[in-house]
């Protein structure tokens, strides 16, 4: 019975054909309407161990009834409809394997000259170790992901931490800043109101002497002097603060030339060379258009200009511009002064850090001009210095600054 039915719908057969079809590195196999095998190649009876003779003249459900459903729903759709039913994958076991197997399989009609379709050609390619890696890959992905979202997770807590720890360094830098004056100021004003109050008892006892009423005035001046130091020193403070809190009403965007703005804060700190021995080298070529703030970068270059020779033995400061191709400029601040090492180059930003306390810094100034470089002008800096061979400052920004939601 089953060679009759191979011999009635029989495999067109080419010797080349054959050959290849034989030794083709998938497996191969033709089935006739009602699910018979009839034709096969070795390869693909290794899904099933039955040996190509054994397949032959016999339905999908005697030799794989584990895929009988799936590969009758598939031959009636293509006897039913004509198309070709591609990319469908087939998992099961080879026999005498525990260990599952994938198989990707492609399902085309065959067709008589008329155009009849007589049987479906198979073609199945074993994707197991695809699959696996591809398994494999995704498990190493999803891992990635997994340690890229914790990692974003401890950057953002860390960010957080330092912002805070930052935020903390100011409030503890502006206590401690503020305390000096305010304190100062608050001594004066208690021993001011007793020598008032003294002198306000004596008067009214009618015992006022010419050296009371001098040595009162004396007080008076004295402590009426050291109020209005101390008084200027917390306002200074103040300023210096809110320059760091970025006060909205000194940044007012503008279109400018970058030149003749630099030479204009220049001009206010050429008076200061002469007398701190300190000369002035600057190279800036004209018509470096700029759609940004000049009054955040005139504080950047009087910041970098008073932040120089902290020794006081004076040098050479070198300022350059440059166009960075079309949007950008490039400033280089550069002296030739003693330098810093690295634990200074470390902290150089931070607030209050300053190695010059002893002469009434209070380390602010790098820290503005990293705040009003990185955000208001939208720009980048790096900070190069060593020991004895000066310091240099290079400030890239962009020529239109980005927009800022406080612009109006």
């Amino acid at each position: 019975m089953r060679s009759s039915v191979v011999q009635d719908v029989q495999f067109p057969k080419q010797p080349a054909l054959q050959l290849i079809y034989d030794t083709a590195p998938i497996g191969l196999a033709y089935l006739s309407p009602d699910c018979r095998y009839l034709q096969i190649n070795q390869r693909l009876t290794e899904i099933c161990g039955i040996s190509v003779e054994g397949h032959l003249g016999r339905t999908v459900h005697d030799c794989v009834p584990a895929l009988a459903t799936a590969v009758e729903g598939i031959v009636r759709s293509i006897m039913e409809t004509g198309e070709p039913v591609t990319g469908v994958e087939v998992y099961g076991q080879r026999p005498g394997h525990n260990d599952e197997r994938c198989w990707i399989t492609y399902w085309h009609p065959q067709r008589e000259p008329n155009g009849s379709i007589v049987g479906v050609n198979v073609a199945a390619e074993e994707i197991t170790d695809r699959k696996r890696s591809e398994r494999e890959i995704r498990a190493a992905r999803d891992a990635a992901e997994k340690a890229l979202h914790h990692l974003q997770e401890t950057q953002a807590s860390l960010i957080e931490a330092e912002k805070l720890a930052a935020l903390g360094r100011l409030v503890a830098g502006v206590a401690h800043e503020i305390n000096s004056p305010v304190g100062t100021s608050l001594t004066v004003a208690s021993v001011l109101e007793q020598k008032c109050a003294d002198f306000a008892a004596e008067a009214a006892r009618g015992k006022l002497k010419r050296s009371s009423l001098s040595d009162f005035i004396e007080v008076v001046e004295s402590a009426s002097s050291l109020l209005v130091g101390n008084l200027k020193r917390a306002a200074d403070l103040v300023q210096s603060f809110k320059q760091v809190a970025v006060d909205r009403s000194y940044f007012d965007r503008s279109r400018f030339d970058l030149g003749k703005a630099t030479e204009q804060v220049l001009s206010n700190l050429r008076p200061a060379l002469p007398k701190n021995n300190l000369a002035l080298e600057v190279d800036c070529p004209p018509g470096l258009a700029m759609n940004s703030y000049p009054g955040p970068y005139g504080q950047v270059l009087t910041n970098l200009f008073v932040n120089a020779f902290p020794d006081g033995k004076g040098g050479t400061i070198a300022i350059r511009l440059r166009a960075s191709g079309t949007d950008h400029v490039k400033i280089l601040f550069a002296d030739d002064g003693c330098g810093m090492d690295r634990d200074v180059l470390r902290q150089a930003f931070d607030p209050f850090f300053t190695t010059r306390r002893d002469i009434g810094r209070i380390g602010l100034g790098l820290h503005i001009v990293h705040n009003i470089v990185t955000n208001r002008l939208g720009g980048e800096l790096h900070l190069d210095s060593a020991p004895g061979r000066g310091t240099s400052v290079r400030i890239t920004l962009p020529r239109v600054a980005p927009q800022r939601g406080t612009d109006s």
